[in-house]
């Protein structure tokens, strides 16, 4: 039982509160007294406020995400309802912008907007000697990155066996991209390399083999990219996974080298292409060299073995599903192994507001705000095209299905092929989500037969061998599909299920 108690909600299991581990590092001399609880979405309100009093706090400080914002609405709600003592403490990046525009806001005591890593730690501080501030709204400010302890330490034996390691070099990003949080930053700013390296002798000392990168561009400091590499480097440990967010356009000779000589499979770089429409990319401030960037992919795929995981946006101002879809072929021809279909979202405080009256764009009110139509995508249209993305995810960019997708492309674009099955797998199944594996290889199977007139011989080899390919057990033979009603009748029983079984 601790007097502070630091909590969030995680999207996943597998995540771990990193910018919470940030604030319990740098409690100071508070900090035997604070502990910290992370849940996920799929627990209960009420669940989580149980857990959260069984500890008696006096404090309790939650982080809002776009992913946990209407669930920790209700968590507020419910306690301040049964334990109103309680100061309740709100920050993260959906309490940092718009706050007037949420009303919920006010049930808690305080809000930290921007970076709380020492303002939670002074308004505890203030609180514990009765100077209670007379702003609800604190401004956590910019600290100073050399001054913060870092919170490498508190992955403890569970999360290094079982979640994801997140870790950062730098804050801040330069560029303007409109639709995202970072065309608010004021600057780039850099932790101690030393300081940071010593912490990853140690994850590395504790058995941690994946590192994933938060920054939004690591390439961006040429310098201190090729020394974190090198030190990579000279550690190749065995299962040594590092995941980087690079900008598309920029690999000069020198961070090429040592990303040349990494083994296959051991880096992964997220690069945040968005759009290949150069009037799309210009109009929501994201300015890239294309030529370069293709260059670049090409040499990062061919010459140094990187898995390439690039991303796009449906829905950005003045782009409709055809320029779309020609970027999405664009990416898939260049080799890269995943391209991610993101879905727009006007995340708070980000400028992409300003083309919503020209552009006719209307989001969602409720999180995570995607957007629901737009002048050139209709509703109806966007939501063939969230159907797609999911499609996409599931048969192209997990690799399940890489040979079997290839026979459904053939020589035409992979955007309108798989549209037009996530098409059909709509109409057939009532839905894309939630469909198991093998079913999802059934129907697979069965377009290719029914709609693309494939050989079903040929389907079924081109599907079991995708299994082997994923190293996974062989399948029996697929067949086709029956999505016809069954016209037998099925008589029901005279009593219910559950209640016969007490007879």
């Amino acid at each position: 039982m601790t007097d502070i108690v630091l909590a969030t909600v995680n999207a996943k299991y597998i995540h771990t509160a990193f910018g919470l581990r940030y604030l319990l590092a740098n409690m100071g001399e508070l900090r035997a007294r604070t502990s910290l609880i992370e849940f996920t979405i799929q627990q209960r309100p009420i669940d989580i406020v149980e857990a959260l009093l069984a500890q008696h706090p006096k404090i309790v400080g939650i982080g809002v995400y776009i992913w946990n914002t209407t669930l920790t609405r209700a968590v507020v709600a419910l306690l301040k309802s049964v334990a109103p003592e309680v100061t309740v403490v709100l920050g993260g990046p959906e309490v940092s912008h718009e706050i007037e525009e949420q009303a919920w806001l006010a049930s808690a005591d305080f809000v930290i907007t921007g970076e709380g890593d020492l303002a939670f730690r002074e308004l505890c501080q203030r609180l514990e000697t009765g100077k209670r501030p007379l702003q609800r709204v604190l401004d956590g400010g910019l600290p100073d990155l050399a001054q913060l302890e870092l919170p490498y330490a508190l992955y403890d034996d569970h999360d290094v066996a079982h979640r994801i390691a997140y870790v950062e070099a730098s804050r801040g990003c330069p560029y303007r991209c409109e639709f995202c949080l970072s065309a608010l930053d004021k600057s780039v700013r850099a932790f101690p390399l030393e300081k940071l390296l010593v912490a990853f002798d140690d994850l590395l000392a504790r058995n941690v083999r994946h590192f994933k990168f938060v920054d939004r561009t690591f390439n961006l400091d040429l310098e201190r990219s090729v020394a974190i590499l090198e030190y990579f480097l000279a550690r190749l440990l065995p299962g040594l996974f590092l995941h980087f967010e690079l900008v598309p356009d920029r690999l000069p000779a020198a961070l090429r080298e040592p990303i040349s000589r990494f083994p296959p499979g051991v880096l992964q770089f997220e690069v945040g292409v968005q759009s290949l429409d150069h009037e799309v990319g210009r109009r929501i401030r994201r300015r890239q060299d294309l030529g370069r960037t293709f260059e670049n992919l090409r040499f990062l795929r061919e010459e140094a073995g990187v898995h390439l995981h690039t991303d796009l946006i449906v829905g950005l101002p003045g782009e409709g599903i055809a320029s779309f879809g020609n970027g999405l072929d664009r990416l898939v021809a260049s080799g890269v192994q995943e391209v991610q279909v993101g879905v727009l979202k006007r995340l708070r405080g980000t400028p992409i507001s300003r083309h919503t009256d020209e552009f006719s764009m209307v989001y969602d009110p409720l999180a995570p705000y995607e957007i629901l139509k737009n002048a050139d995508i209709s509703f109806a249209d966007m939501q063939r095209m969230k159907r797609f993305a999911l499609v996409w995810d599931t048969y192209s960019n997990q690799g399940n299905f890489q040979g079997s997708m290839r026979a459904l492309w053939g020589s035409d674009s992979p955007f309108e092929r798989t549209l037009a099955f996530s098409d059909w797998l709509f109409t057939q199944a009532g839905r894309v989500h939630g469909i198991s594996l093998h079913n999802r290889a059934r129907y697979l199977f069965s377009y290719l037969v029914r709609e693309r007139s494939m050989d079903a011989g040929l389907a079924n080899a081109s599907l079991i061998r995708d299994y082997a390919d994923a190293g996974r057990n062989k399948p029996s033979d697929f067949e086709l599909v029956s999505f016809e009603k069954a016209a037998t009748t099925v008589q029901r029983k005279t009593i219910p299920a559950r209640q016969s079984r007490h007879l």
